[in-house]
Order: C-alpha cells, then sequence, then structure tokens
C-alpha cells in the first residue's frame, strides 16, 4: 500500500513541502504543516495518515492498521533520517507526536499524545543529553497522557515499553476521537461533516521542556478577540505546547519572548507576517523554542470573535489581500447579530458588585446562574434556565457544557487556552484566569459576565441595545455589501418593507424581484442574500 509522496491517492504521506495534496485529505495540520515546509520554515520533520485512512479504520480498525503498517514504519525512518535520530532507542533518541487533524479545525476536540517513543533505557539517554530532570518530567508527560488518552485511565493496564506498540495505540486512539462525544457535539453545533474524518499526523518532537532558553507558545498573527493589527499571543519558558493551551500554566505574554529571546521573537513575527499573505488571513501558530532554536509546530486560520471578525475582514480588505466578496463571506449574518447584542452603560456595570477580573478572551455581555458541574448545568439549560459554566479551567470534555452556557468564566488559563480559542469559536462571552477560589465564590449566584471589560458583576444587569449605524465597522460593511448584493437594503427609504430577515423571507424577496428594500437590520439581510446568491442549493449554509 506504500504510495508516492503527491499521489493523489496515498494513504501515508510526507509532509515535505510537495505533498500537493487538498485539506480535506491531509487535514488542517497536515495541509498547513506542507505549507510551512514549502516555505522553507524551521519545522520538525512530520508526516500524515489521510483522513481517507479514518473511514477505513472505523469500518475495520485491525486490518485497517495492518495494511498501512509497513507505510508508517517507512515514514518513521524518513524521520530518522531527517533529524539524525532513532526511534524508541539512544544514543539519540527520537520521540514523536502524534495528533488529529480534521480538514475542518476543530480546536481541542480531538486527541494528542505528546514524548511518544519513551522507555527505561531512552529515559536514560535523554538524560545522559540533556539533564535528569527533563528526561524525568519528558517520561512522566508521556505516560500522564499515553495512559489518559490510550488507556481511558485505567491504571491496571501496563503502558508498551516497545515503541511501536506506544504508536499503534496512539494512532488508534486519535482515530477514535473523531468520534468522542464532544467532538460529535462541535460538529452538530457547526454543522460539520460528520463523514469527512480526521487525519493523524505523526511529528518527530522538539522540547520547550529544556531548561536552557526554552520554551512554547501561540501566537496569532493579530489579535483575535478585538481585532487590533498587532501581533497577540502567550509564551510559558520551559514548558510544552499542552501546558498553555490546557489552561493549568501561568503564561506570560508573547512580548516576554522578546525580552527574552528577541532574535527568536523577531524570526517568529517573520514567520507569522510571511504566513498571513500567503494565506491572505490571520494565523494561528503554535511554536516551541528549544535551546533559543524556533520550530514551528502547526498554522491554521485563527478562530475569532465577532468583533475582530469584522474589523480583520475590513483590514485585511484595505490591505488588498482578499476583495469585496471576500471580506463578506468572513462576516457571517451571526457575527453581526452577536455585536448588536445588548452591552452594559457604564453606570451599570460599575454600581454592582465586582466579583471576579480576569481576561478578556471573547466580547459580549451575558447574564445568568453560574454552574460549577457541567452535568448540571446541561440541565439547567435544557430547562430553559441562562446558565453560566464556571470551572478553574475547561478541558475538551467540558464542551457540551459550554455549548449550552451563555458565558464561560475559568479560574486559570490565559487567551490561548482551551476555554479562551472555544469561547471564540462558539461566540461565548468569556473571562479567563480570574484566580484561584473564583469557582466556589462564584457558585449558584446569579451573574453578569463581561467579557468586554474582563469582569463578573453580581446579578443580572441591565443593558442597552446597538444598531448598526453605531458601528463605523458595520455600516462600512453595508456600503460594501450595497455594491455586490443582489438586495440593497437600508434603514429607511420608499422602498419594499422586509420586517422578517429570516433566510426564507430574504429568498422570497429575491424571487418577487426586489433590488431595495428597508429592514431593520440591513447588514445581516444583505449578508444572506449574498449567501444565498452564492448557494442556491437552498438554505442550508446560510
Amino acid at each position: 500500500m506504500s504510495k508516492t509522496t503527491g499521489e493523489a491517492d496515498a494513504l501515508v504521506v510526507t509532509l515535505d513541502g510537495r505533498a500537493c495534496l487538498p485539506r480535506e485529505i491531509l487535514g488542517n495540520k497536515g495541509y498547513g504543516i506542507d505549507a510551512m515546509r514549502q516555505q522553507g520554515l524551521p519545522v520538525p520533520p512530520a508526516f500524515c495518515i489521510t483522513t481517507d485512512v479514518c473511514a477505513q479504520f472505523f469500518a475495520d480498525p485491525e486490518s485497517c492498521l495492518d495494511e498501512i503498517w509497513k507505510d508508517v514504519r517507512d515514514k518513521i525512518g524518513w524521520l530518522e533520517a531527517e533529524t539524525s535520530r532513532t526511534f524508541g532507542r539512544g544514543p539519540r533518541p527520537l520521540l514523536v507526536s502524534v495528533r488529529s487533524g480534521a480538514a475542518q479545525s476543530m480546536p481541542g476536540m480531538m486527541d494528542t499524545v505528546l514524548d511518544l517513543g519513551i522507555d527505561d533505557a531512552v529515559e536514560e539517554a535523554l538524560a545522559g543529553a540533556g539533564a535528569a530532570e527533563f528526561a524525568r518530567d519528558t517520561r512522566n508527560r508521556f505516560t500522564d497522557m499515553y495512559r489518559r488518552i490510550v488507556l481511558a485511565g485505567d491504571a491496571g493496564v501496563q503502558i508498551p515499553s516497545d515503541p511501536w506498540a506506544q504508536l499503534r495505540g496512539a494512532i488508534e486512539a486519535v482515530f477514535a476521537s473523531w468520534k468522542s462525544p464532544r467532538a460529535i457535539s462541535y460538529r452538530a453545533h457547526h454543522g460539520l461533516d460528520a463523514e469527512a474524518g480526521t487525519a493523524v499526523i505523526v511529528q518527530a518532537m522538539v522540547f520547550g521542556n529544556l531548561a536552557r532558553d526554552s520554551g512554547t507558545g501561540v501566537l496569532f498573527s493579530r489579535n483575535p478577540i478585538t481585532g487590533a493589527n498587532e501581533p497577540f499571543g502567550e509564551w510559558l519558558a520551559n514548558g510544552q505546547g499542552e501546558d498553555v493551551v490546557s489552561g493549568t500554566a501561568d503564561v506570560a505574554p508573547i512580548a516576554a519572548l522578546r525580552d527574552e529571546q528577541p532574535a527568536v521573537y523577531e524570526q517568529l513575527m517573520a514567520a507569522a507576517r510571511s504566513l498571513e499573505r500567503a494565506g491572505a488571513d490571520v494565523q494561528d501558530i503554535e511554536f516551541t523554542v528549544e535551546e533559543g532554536t524556533l520550530w514551528l509546530l502547526q498554522t491554521r486560520i485563527a478562530k475569532r470573535s465577532a468583533q475582530a471578525a469584522v474589523r480583520l475582514a475590513l483590514q485585511l480588505r484595505h490591505e488588498g489581500l482578499i476583495d469585496d466578496p471576500e471580506a463578506l463571506r468572513r462576516v457571517t449574518p451571526a457575527h453581526v447579530e452577536t455585536l448588536l447584542a445588548p452591552s452594559l452603560q457604564p453606570e451599570t456595570r460599575l454600581a454592582a458588585t465586582l466579583l471576579a477580573q480576569g481576561l478578556s478572551a471573547c466580547p459580549g455581555v451575558v447574564s445568568g446562574k453560574a454552574y460549577a458541574d457541567v452535568d448540571d448545568a446541561l440541565d439547567a439549560a435544557e430547562e430553559g434556565e441562562d446558565v453560566i459554566l464556571v470551572r478553574a479551567a475547561t478541558s475538551p470534555d467540558d464542551v457540551q457544557g459550554m455549548l449550552a452556557a451563555r458565558g464561560i468564566v475559568t479560574e486559570t488559563g490565559g487567551a490561548t487556552s482551551h476555554a479562551a480559542v472555544v469561547s471564540r469559536e462558539i461566540g461565548r462571552p468569556a473571562v479567563v484566569g480570574c484566580g484561584a477560589g473564583v469557582v466556589a465564590a462564584l457558585v449558584g449566584r446569579m451573574i453578569t459576565v463581561d467579557g468586554d471589560e474582563g469582569e463578573v458583576r453580581e446579578g443580572v444587569l441591565e443593558s442597552t441595545a446597538w444598531s448598526e449605524t453605531d458601528s463605523p465597522d458595520l455600516a462600512e460593511l453595508a456600503d460594501i455589501a450595497r455594491g455586490i448584493s443582489p438586495i440593497r437594503a437600508y434603514a429607511s427609504g420608499d422602498y419594499a418593507v422586509l420586517a422578517d430577515m429570516s433566510a426564507a423571507a430574504v429568498a422570497d424577496a429575491l424571487a418577487a424581484g426586489h433590488t431595495d428594500v428597508v429592514s431593520p437590520h440591513p447588514l445581516i439581510t444583505m449578508l444572506i442574500a449574498l449567501r444565498l446568491n452564492e448557494d442556491r442549493k437552498g438554505l442550508a449554509n446560510v
């Protein structure tokens, strides 16, 4: 079953910059790695087990992996040659990560195993090459993650010492996570294809947990919360990427890397600019610094808040990276509805008791009762109660509760933690990193989460609604839309009135031949009309 890299029917593909396969086959992560390699950026070597294998896996897991196993072993050999290391043995051992990679980015929804290929002898070799503390930390990280992800937390099952058995178990677990409850809930919420499957990416490890000039971080090429045209991200010295995204570590702003290692910081900024130009969109980059050397682990289009979606679409249009139709595609009716949601007046906000303060992870203002238990939150939401999910930190297993909640509050984690990234993706106002004890202080109370200010206030606070004309950005987008939308919508005028802004009502107006209408929310009406015009098959993508 071995295939040559670049063949359309390849099942195990080298990500060397020449894969020449679409995102639907390589998955989002694999596609990004191959694109970075194509640009000559510093990326640890990796290979991809494509999404085509996923369906075969669920039909017959054992025979599926048996059929591709020779290819997997061959590609591990390629990683060994690329890194001058050996898998599962010293004196220079090769450890790998095994990650999911669906075509549509699903942050934190599927499983990952890091530091794979370690046993007693490898730990000893790592200690000899680095330090005993680093080797032990790496072994502990692998043991914890493998037991939790692959062995489902069963302490009675021995972790295999054979690196090939470890690898096979991890690949099975990552494929299986495609049908985990959290992944199913996420796809259902976003209307994603349940049959698309995930790829599996196997990549040589680089170590941010080495003590000397090492660390890990996440960089957004522009701010995904506010839309400001400035780098945004977080840096953790002497850690691995899981520490940052889990929200359990105290991270520093990305400017800390500039202060500690200015040359590495400038190299990272240059790579971000290059990737942003190539992709014509804001990038979310995971990186590791190993003893002063920068490594880019993955890049993807950044998830963003509604406010950022509008501002970034206009910025990229002004810079000539995207045209008018593309700018309007990047702003959805839901984005505009979120921006028009009521917000707090300063006098109302300041008159209420401040209960907690942290980092704004997703803008917006919502009120409800604070729940710490996900199942309790789900039950309350099903009964029609407005729920605020408050957690020490969120994990992928909390996604169903996050979807049911109106807002999210955490004790730990930064602006690139799981809670922050997912809240922006699903449009839930969130405040993260509020400090220890916040969950106990909030649970059971009626609270208001102010994602604009990064605050949690006592009670259900009265808010004030906005209109499209209150926002210069929305007004500018509306002017652009009137130039290309099949329906030009206005707040007033001597035109037919379209009071119903549903997709069906807009479709009826199009069918009736209306070209100019009055609508309570003109931009939303025009965005719907544009999507209907592009999707003649129906209303599914509106």
